[in-house]
């Protein structure tokens, strides 16, 4: 696997920005989406050898100053300047945040009380692992049939790309994969021997599905969206989803959903025994 994630962030980042964005005419030729090396190289006011150095990992130090310029010229929000932070920290060794810290797997009762209180909608508590800790009963109704809450803990990472049922459940599944595997590595993931030691393993048993996405993915997942998945008796749910990162000591994210249109909201108050209109859709 690739060690290079100052590169891949910046790469990507790059191809996510369209030439109108900064002012630049697309022009007849691009054989590459978003920017060329060139282009970030002018807007940054460094040159185009040095902005190849950082994509291809042989520079992985800049200077404040420069990335300050890369984050401007790449249009960097403030969730991104963040993890290129986190990248640059990481390249100098020696210290994590986490420490030996194993992934947390214990739910505080206030989370738990606050868990409960969601319902009736489908919310789950996971760790970095992405090991899937608590959840609400109406997330049991539709994670458990279709084999989501297997396993001791259940891990959705695992689930996703291991599970011969996961590409029935999920009709978008490419892109919940790739949304797996940039959860896995949020911030500098190599450092943790616990999400690295879960990466070999899936790297060893799926191949290049999964290592693939590691060689080639930022570890920025989003914290928002609309997903759909395939329930064995309410058929398709489309399900907005929204995350709630907890604070650092407890090293774990609650991730509650919502329909995303009538049908599903329906099809909701139907698993969940409620009357219509029990869980409206956003």
């Amino acid at each position: 696997m690739s060690d290079n994630e100052l590169g891949i962030f910046l790469r990507t980042r790059r191809e996510a920005v369209a030439p109108a964005d900064v002012g630049l005419p697309a022009g007849p030729r691009r054989r590459t989406p978003g920017l060329r090396r060139s282009e970030v190289a002018t807007l940054a006011g460094v040159s185009v050898e040095y902005v190849t150095r950082l994509e291809q990992g042989r520079d992985r130090r800049p200077s404040p100053q420069v990335l300050s310029a890369l984050a401007e010229a790449l249009r960097l929000g403030t969730a991104e300047r963040i993890h290129l932070h986190k990248l640059i920290k990481a390249a100098d060794g020696g210290f994590t945040c986490y420490g030996a810290a194993l992934p947390n797997r214990t739910v505080r009762p206030t989370v738990q009380a606050l868990i409960d209180r969601l319902e009736p909608a489908p919310a789950v508590l996971l760790n970095r692992l992405s090991e899937l800790l608590a959840w609400t009963a109406a997330y049991e109704r539709i994670a458990g049939p279709v084999g989501l809450l297997d396993g001791r803990p259940p891990n959705l990472a695992r689930f996703v790309f291991t599970d011969d049922r996961a590409r029935a459940v999920y009709p978008d599944w490419d892109r919940v994969a790739d949304e797996q595997v940039a959860a896995l590595k949020q911030g500098p993931f190599r450092v943790d021997p616990h999400v690295a030691l879960l990466a070999d393993e899936l790297t060893l048993t799926v191949g290049p599905d999964f290592g693939g996405r590691v060689d080639t993915l930022p570890g920025l997942p989003k914290s928002s969206g609309v997903g759909r998945l395939v329930h064995p008796e309410a058929g398709e749910l489309r399900l907005a989803y929204e995350t709630l990162e907890l604070p650092a000591d407890d090293d774990q994210r609650l991730l509650v959903h919502f329909p995303a249109d009538d049908a599903t909201s329906a099809a909701l108050d139907r698993l969940n025994g409620r009357r219509p209109g029990g869980l409206r859709a956003v």
